[in-house]
């Protein structure tokens, strides 16, 4: 399944055109790697998305083509949470 797709389906991102444009501005990774949006996930990938100040890792645990909201939490675990660090430079 496409990232784009996969990223709405499992309801991490509410919509799939968000999800295509965070991967065309280079803001997901994918086992370390920048993906496209066409990017084919598998089971075990390790998804990386940073929007705004905030970095959210999931592992991939499932992947089908349509999940109810209930269903949609188990595609997916949440590896780490975070914020990116700003870099201060005093003068």
């Amino acid at each position: 399944m496409r990232l784009d797709k996969f990223l709405k389906v499992s309801r991490i991102l509410k919509r799939r055109t968000v999800s295509k444009e965070l991967a065309l501005h280079q803001r997901i990774e994918v086992n370390g790697r920048i993906v496209k949006p066409s990017y084919d996930v598998k089971v075990n990938d390790l998804i990386t998305i940073t929007y705004g100040q905030r970095i959210l890792t999931v592992r991939v645990l499932d992947v089908v083509e349509y999940a109810k909201k209930d269903a949609a939490k188990d595609l997916y675990e949440i590896v780490s949470e975070g914020f990116k660090e700003e870099n201060n430079i005093e003068n």
